[in-house]
């Protein structure tokens, strides 16, 4: 089955920056699109951004658009989410998740393949 492993969070401050991993497994992951997705206390679960399976695009929320940066890495079958001039309202549980068209990544769509647990990500001075 498809699993996905993600980590990277923490505790930074306000301005600051992480690097959130995310490695699927049980299937070839460049053939698969993969998103963040990002859930607040109390809030639904929102998408944050999305690779395509070419690596030829990428999708952002408007909320992190110039800030987040999305992208494969080069060793491994992993996807990072690369979060920069990070704010209080950025703190979130942080899910990786497959999917199952490009179509599906473009839109930020919850309709995936598979979840990882999550990491928590918490933005405070």
């Amino acid at each position: 089955q498809v699993k996905v492993v993600e980590s990277g969070g923490g505790l930074v401050q306000p301005g600051g920056h992480l690097r959130l991993p995310c490695t699927p497994s049980g299937f070839a992951w460049d053939d698969y699109a993969v998103g963040w997705f990002g859930q607040a206390p109390g809030n639904e679960r929102e998408g944050i951004s999305c690779i395509s399976e070419n690596d030829q695009n990428t999708y952002y929320a408007d909320s992190v658009k110039g800030r987040f940066t999305i992208a494969r890495g080069s060793v491994k079958n992993t996807v990072y989410l690369q979060m920069a001039n990070l704010k209080p309202e950025d703190t979130a549980v942080y899910c990786g998740a497959t999917h199952i068209s490009d179509y599906l990544c473009s839109q930020l769509s919850k309709d995936v393949g598979a979840w990882g647990q999550g990491t928590q990500v918490t933005v405070s001075s």
